[in-house]
């Protein structure tokens, strides 16, 4: 009998795995005036006036209300960003991040 090495024919396939998404969540504050808000979402979201209105008075009603769905990254940074634009104006306007479920 001669001794022969058997190789498994099977490859291991790699998967990538998509990054975990992140939510934007607007805080309502009874402070900020709700034309600046609208102006935020405008310029740092790409949202047109009455999104950017729509989504306002939500966070407006309900406390919150989710702003966008972005990769980790972009996410804390469109939030911090808007926040920053909030604070350099002297309003506690407040934008968070957390996983998406």
């Amino acid at each position: 009998m001669s001794q022969t090495a058997i190789k498994p024919r099977t490859k291991a396939e790699t998967r990538t795995e998509r990054p975990r998404l992140h939510k934007v969540i607007l805080h309502n504050d009874d402070y900020t005036p709700r034309e600046f808000v609208v102006a935020v979402l405008k310029a740092e979201f790409g949202m047109t006036e009455d999104h950017a209105h729509n989504v306002m008075i939500t966070a407006h009603r309900l406390g919150s209300c989710v702003v966008g769905v972005f990769a980790k990254d972009i996410a804390e940074t469109k939030a911090t960003r808007a926040t920053d634009a909030g604070r350099e104006m002297g309003f506690p306007l407040l934008f968070t991040t957390e996983p998406e479920d």
